[in-house]
């Protein structure tokens, strides 16, 4: 089960999954197999869809209980936390005869039957604040808020260029011996905010060794590949000087990256960078 947050009562919120469960049955006929609810909510706009599968296999809709609708609801107001809010659609599927899997989306727009007027997403505001900079854009350009300001980004390069064969060049001056452990601390725990493979990547200047981290890691100004700690520690090969410049700056000090700078720079990396 994937939530938006952790609630604020856990026993509540399992108590409630397992009663919304229980709520659909009685509307199912002896023979069903599977059956799914889909709940979409803003303010006091809500949608509920339940449809159940027999031994056919086909998919046939059914008019939901109203109690499936309260406890959807009633969920809503469990899993609601000051920062995050609470979710805005969420799927519930059972497969007889008790396994289940609940899904709650609290940042992706629904996919509406009828999208909910303005005065909708306002009462989801009023009913369930959240902090401003976990209002997704989508959300707040129906509420004609302002856009955020976006979180300038920066990508270390991990080398220099290549060569006329492709490979790597790298000239940098050797850093000072007093540097390398604080700054290798520091480009090892910030925070990772992409992982782009299972397995380690390939050493560019050991082709034949496997073991390149394939991450990438933030501090909320810079972005670097798992490869430049990698490279650093294994080699010696310094980071990117304005990178280092900047961590020496700052005195070594990795200061918390909040959740919109952390989620902003999953997205920059994926687009590309």
């Amino acid at each position: 089960m994937s939530r938006p947050d952790a609630p604020p009562n856990e026993q509540d919120q399992e108590q409630l999954v397992r009663r919304l469960g229980r709520a659909m049955l009685p509307a199912l006929p002896p023979d069903w197999r599977r059956v799914r609810a889909e709940y979409r909510a803003a303010g006091r706009h809500i949608e509920v869809d339940l449809a159940f599968a027999g031994p056919d296999g086909q998919w046939r809709p059914i008019r939901p209980p109203m109690d499936v609708v309260r406890l959807f609801g009633e969920l809503r107001v469990v899993m609601h936390t000051p920062d995050r809010g609470t979710w805005l659609s969420a799927v519930y599927e059972i497969e007889a005869p008790s396994a289940f899997a609940v899904d709650f989306n609290a940042e992706d727009e629904p996919r509406w039957r009828n999208a909910p007027p303005v005065i909708g997403f306002q009462d989801e505001l009023r009913t369930f604040p959240r902090a401003d900079d976990r209002i997704p854009d989508w959300l707040r350009e129906r509420l004609g808020l302002p856009p955020l300001r976006a979180v300038e980004l920066r990508m270390a390069n991990v080398y220099d260029g290549r060569d006329g064969e492709g490979r790597p060049v790298v000239n940098r001056t050797v850093l000072d011996p007093e540097v390398l452990e604080p700054l290798l601390v520091y480009l090892e725990s910030a925070p990772v905010v992409v992982v782009a493979d299972e397995a380690p990547g390939v050493d560019e200047f050991v082709p034949d060794e496997r073991d390149v981290p394939p991450t990438f890691q933030t501090d909320g100004t810079w972005v670097w590949a798992g490869a430049v700690p990698h490279y650093l520690r294994k080699y010696g090969l310094p980071p990117d000087p304005e990178l280092v410049g900047h961590v020496v700056a700052l005195g070594f000090d990795l200061s918390d990256v909040d959740e919109r700078t952390l989620r902003h720079a999953a997205e920059w990396v994926r687009r590309g960078a």
